[in-house]
């Protein structure tokens, strides 16, 4: 298999090309660069581009074009590509003709420029459109992408497959269940732990005005990768609130069982694209929190409040305003906290960690060599969901 991938440095890339190999295929990766210094393994570099700067990354596509065929490394035998976002489904497109391979398109985040009735985001999604007929399967994150995106908007009704965010099973590990040190239950301040990509500006600000409002009422612990383009204020707010901590990255999964431990629950808020791709995402932090013993804390009318609302547990804020916020986390003591935990502890395995023979069998549908199974595709066929 030949995986065509953004950005060569986002670990995502390289949990997909595990989930991949533990499924059964040799695969080779290629793609572009964000980032500095080695890259977990070897890969095909195209290119460079930056994160937000659509135009360059059009240029970069437009030079890769008439070299991708040279470039990627050709198998012996039948090649697959999976091509991750819009700008890889143009490469595997032509890599696909080139070499006559099966094309499956993996839309795991919807761009703002694909959403509206502009010009551009028409223009967008009929080039989408014209790339996805050349596809045989669309590998999705979330039903919602399939339900608020793909259906409204018209796309081609290409065969879809699930394949959620969650970490691989780990033998013999056993969900945490005691309380964080120091935290709620044992009477101190409610710890919140944000962890992961963060790049919420409005997140990063209500975190800040929470804390600042009621004094050692609420810690807050933010663990990853800041996206500083975003905010580019991120470590001034976290100097300057004593109750706003950063202790940087973390290696994924084996740091997991120890961030999550320090916290009492997880923020799942995210306002980076309101409304539209942000409400519809059920990301990594889900799985991961709810697997290690954290009790999310989720904004209402979104996807993660409806899969947390389907599980019987978390915190849930009304409306995404100050008073709203402070609310929900202050009404939580810590024999409520303890009930959340204990709903969070009842969620099966199966829910939130991807095992062996999962890889296996969502492979072979990538492939080609196994049916999407019927109960995701009904799932993702499912008429669009009310706001």
């Amino acid at each position: 298999m030949t995986y065509l991938a953004h950005d060569l440095d986002d670990p995502a890339i390289w949990r997909r090309v595990e989930m991949l190999r533990r499924g059964g295929v040799t695969v080779r990766v290629a793609g572009f660069r964000r980032g500095q210094g080695p890259l977990p393994e070897p890969a095909t570099v195209l290119g460079r581009t930056a994160n937000g700067r659509m135009v360059q990354r059009v240029r970069a596509i437009l030079a890769a074009w008439p070299r991708v065929a040279r470039a990627v490394p050709a198998p012996d035998g039948p090649e697959v590509i999976l091509a991750r976002n819009l700008e890889m489904l143009a490469l595997g497109a032509r890599l696909a003709r080139v070499r006559k391979a099966r094309l499956v398109y993996e839309l795991l985040d919807i761009h703002g420029m694909m959403l509206g009735q502009g010009a551009v985001a028409r223009a967008l999604r009929r080039v989408e459109a014209a790339l996805m007929r050349r596809a045989g399967l669309v590998v999705l994150s979330s039903p919602a992408f399939a339900a608020r995106y793909l259906g409204p908007h018209g796309q081609p009704e290409v065969p879809a497959l699930l394949v959620e965010n969650k970490p691989f099973a780990r033998p013999q590990a056993p969900r945490n269940a005691a309380p964080a040190p120091g935290g709620l239950e044992e009477g101190g301040p409610l710890v919140i732990g944000w962890f992961g990509m963060l790049r919420c500006r409005w997140s990063l600000g209500m975190l800040d005005q929470l804390t600042r409002a009621m004094p050692g009422r609420f810690k807050v612990v933010l663990r990853g990768r800041p996206a500083l383009d975003v905010m580019n204020n991120f470590h001034a707010v976290i100097e300057s609130n004593p109750d706003l901590s950063f202790l940087g990255p973390y290696d994924w999964p084996g740091d997991l069982p120890e961030i999550y431990a320090q916290v009492d629950v997880a923020w799942l808020i995210d306002r980076y694209q309101a409304g539209q791709n942000s409400d519809w995402l059920l990301p990594n932090r889900l799985y991961e929190g709810c697997l290690n013993g954290a009790v999310p804390v989720m904004l209402e009318g979104t996807e993660v409040a409806r899969r947390v609302a389907a599980w019987g547990c978390g915190v849930s804020v009304a409306v995404p305003e100050p008073e709203a916020v402070a609310a929900a986390l202050s009404a939580l003591d810590g024999a409520g906290l303890a009930r959340c935990r204990a709903a969070v502890a009842a969620i099966p395995r199966t829910a939130l960690e991807m095992d062996e023979a999962e890889c296996r069998r969502l492979t072979a549908a990538i492939c080609g060599t196994a049916a999407v199974p019927l109960a995701e595709a009904a799932a993702l066929a499912a008429p669009a969901l009310a706001p």
